[in-house]
């Protein structure tokens, strides 16, 4: 019987905010305490070890100037090997008719956002090799080049005179085949979730059009801008803007984009939010076992947070609500170092497409994926302080998008790396569809 004091429809707006996430996930961690998970064990003495690889990874790359530690964001990815995003601005600036300051950063949030949203895996086999300096890339570093270049070429714009933008018109053209050439997808270049790609894409066409309240009459991603001054305050020169009105722009405004095949609450669509089977033997009320992660969501709200930050100097309050992002960089380095353990016999047989090695397969869905991502997002919280402990740094001197960007992200691959050069792929592999990771 629901004994909620909460309808469903009330439930499911609460499970599609920021502090759901963490709050749903640390019911899980609680119950891998009492070990009463049902595919993992939890072993936090080995959290030490997994801080300490970190912490030096960090040193290695930053030295003792952990200030000058980038946050974590979609930026990184698309000046790989060589810069792009600041030379791209440089371009804008020197043209006859340079764009303001605001229309800067609308072009980088309309170049940001399809970037991230063509991010889910791409396998360990896929590559993009850049036509201008012949570098190749492969992962998110090569969806990141690949898409830089695409924009620039006009790929996402339906305005003849500006190929800078991203709108409703220009994404309503994309198809499968134009997305495979762009991405230099061949068969014997194979890249997972090209359909579920660009149907995010095309996705994204009728989103921009449905919601002129965030993306503007010209239904443009970097409209985002103008509705985000909308919310805000000016505090003397500074503009304060609350971290949740941009997530809820996102989460309400991008609800068109994901399949229709996820998770509903009272006729609510839910995104990216899955049924715990850990967790509904002490459900009581109607949504008790569903945890939300909103990965694209949270890794789009990173991305854009720095261009505003950086190029408006604008200053978000409420950052602290945000999570790390549960995907298989950082759930795999939890796995690697033994902080989680598959418990024998729990995953069947047939889900391990080679046995010798030891590498399940899961659908997103699969209840063992919902585990090791919901493990994962409070796993990084008790990581990320173990690292400020021993640096002796506070929340604000070492943030959380700083730890995923220069720890645990990085982490994640290079110790992925090391257990497994051949494909450097993940300990256990999501069945992608181009919509969650």
């Amino acid at each position: 019987m629901n004994i909620s004091p909460f309808t469903p429809q009330q439930t499911a707006s609460y499970l599609r905010t920021l502090p759901a996430i963490r709050e749903r996930c640390t019911r899980v961690h609680e119950l891998a305490k009492q070990e009463k998970l049902q595919y993992f064990d939890y072993h936090p003495e080995q959290e030490d070890a997994v801080a300490s690889f970190c912490l030096d990874l960090m040193k290695r790359d930053f030295g003792s100037n952990f200030s000058s530690i980038p946050p974590h964001g979609r930026w990184r990815h698309l000046d790989a090997g060589r810069p792009r995003v600041e030379p791209l601005i440089s371009k804008w600036n020197a043209s006859p008719n340079p764009p303001d300051t605001k229309e800067v950063c609308r072009r980088l949030i309309d170049l940001f956002l399809v970037s991230v949203l063509l991010d889910a895996g791409a396998g360990n086999t896929w590559k993009y090799v850049e036509p201008q300096s012949g570098q190749s890339f492969s992962r998110s570093e090569g969806l990141g080049v690949a898409s830089i270049n695409m924009f620039e070429e006009g790929f996402f714009s339906g305005n003849p005179q500006n190929p800078y933008q991203v709108d409703a018109e220009g994404l309503s053209l994309i198809s499968t085949e134009n997305t495979t050439r762009a991405m230099q997808v061949t068969s014997s270049n194979p890249m997972v979730g090209i359909e579920g790609r660009t149907a995010l894409l095309q996705n994204l066409s009728t989103a921009l059009k449905a919601s002129p309240i965030f993306f503007g009459a010209n239904a443009r991603p970097g409209n985002l801008v103008d509705f985000l001054e909308s919310e805000s305050i000016l505090d003397g020169s500074t503009r304060r803007v609350p971290v949740a009105a941009l997530w809820a722009a996102l989460i309400d405004g991008l609800t068109p984009i994901w399949p229709a095949t996820r998770s509903t609450l009272g006729g609510v669509p839910l995104g990216d939010c899955w049924p715990c089977e850990a967790l509904k033997p002490a459900a009581v009320a109607e949504g008790d076992e569903l945890v939300p992660f909103h990965k694209l969501t949270g890794w789009i709200t990173y991305s854009l947070l720095e261009p505003l930050e950086k190029v408006l100097k604008w200053k978000f309050e409420g950052v602290e609500d945000m999570t790390g992002l549960p995907e298989y960089r950082n759930g795999g380095l939890l796995v690697d170092f033994g902080v989680l353990t598959v418990r024998p016999g729990a995953i069947p047989e047939s889900l391990y497409p080679d046995p010798k090695s030891g590498i399940p397969r899961l659908l997103p869905s699969h209840p063992a994926i919902v585990e090791w991502r919901a493990m994962t997002v409070i796993e990084l919280d008790r990581i990320a302080n173990s690292i400020r402990s021993k640096l002796g740094l506070t929340r604000e001197q070492l943030t959380l998008a700083q730890v995923l960007e220069s720890a645990t992200w990085k982490g994640g691959r290079e110790i992925a790396k090391q257990k497994r050069p051949a494909t450097g792929g993940p300990p256990i592999e999501i069945e992608s569809d181009g919509t969650v990771f």
